[in-house]
């Protein structure tokens, strides 16, 4: 069971463009010294769709490397290709990862019965433990609860991150799932109330930024302490808000390059972000004391 905060890692680029390992390998250790309970490479946030497969199965390579078993590191490992999402996901137990995180596959679009049978090739080919990822805002097509009910009787599928933002979806899935079955938010927004009715941590874009006061707000809820998550929940809802000002994870990106820790560099189709964002994000870093 996958419980607490997962940082969904950003991945630092040079001004030209190429990996910078060096932050990278100090953005690791910034998040386990400040208690996070697992990293997660190679997810949007790291800017998956833009990197080659060679550099993506490298900058697992260093995640793994650098958090040298001190937690978890749970790799993305999906793709819209389920022949492409088993390779990956091969590469990743061969590093050592403790999980892969499999992506619903984007753009075309597959039926119920194609995201089963997908999830389930992987599941099958590869053994590994595999959290699935519900993202229909970005994927295009939701994973119905059905569907996931059906992939948690595999031994290997032992979660899934919801990024839905249906709470009504997401109730449903928590009062059907297995007891060993893990439900992480894929919102940090929706942390809380996730939490609240049964879910079991996040995999988190904050966390970036904010490890401790993350693992702390997430361990307030674990240990059932609801006033006290329920208030570092309003404390940092203007940063989840912030953060997501135009799209992930170029908010981030900028908000770490302020408290220069990376610079801010970015792959296209990403790209700078609006000069009069970038304003309300410093105010709203400034107000929370993180400049």
């Amino acid at each position: 069971m996958f419980k607490g905060v997962f940082t969904a890692l950003v991945t630092p680029f040079t001004e030209n463009g190429d990996l910078d390992e060096k932050a990278l390998r100090d953005l690791v250790d910034f998040q386990i010294e400040n208690k996070v309970h697992g990293l997660v490479p190679m997810g949007t946030t790291g800017e998956s769709p833009t990197v080659s497969h060679e550099e993506q199965n490298k900058i697992i390579d260093i995640v793994i490397d650098q958090a040298k078993n001190r937690v978890p590191v749970i790799a993305g490992a999906g793709s819209n290709s389920t022949a492409e999402a088993i390779r990956l996901t091969k590469h990743a137990k061969q590093a050592g990862a403790a999980a892969t995180l499999q992506v619903a596959p984007y753009y075309n679009k597959p039926t119920q019965e194609g995201f089963y049978r997908h999830f389930l090739a992987i599941a099958d080919t590869v053994d590994l433990p595999l959290i699935v990822y519900n993202i229909p805002g970005r994927s295009g097509k939701n994973i119905e609860n059905s569907t996931t009910l059906k992939l948690a009787q595999h031994k290997n599928i032992v979660g899934v991150k919801e990024a839905s933002g249906d709470m009504s979806q997401i109730m449903d899935l928590l009062i059907h799932k297995p007891d060993d079955f893990c439900v992480l938010s894929g919102d940090d927004n929706l942390v809380f109330s996730i939490m609240a009715l049964g879910g079991h941590g996040v995999v988190s874009v904050a966390s970036n930024l904010i490890p401790q006061k993350m693992s702390a707000f997430v361990e307030l809820a674990l240990q059932g302490n609801w006033a006290e998550a329920r208030k570092a929940h309003f404390e940092l809802l203007p940063l989840f808000k912030a953060i997501f000002i135009e799209t992930n994870p170029i908010p981030i990106k900028a908000a770490l390059a302020l408290k220069g820790m990376l610079q801010e560099n970015y792959r296209l189709p990403m790209c700078p972000m609006d000069p009069g964002n970038k304003e309300k994000l410093k105010t709203v870093l400034q107000e929370l004391g993180l400049l």
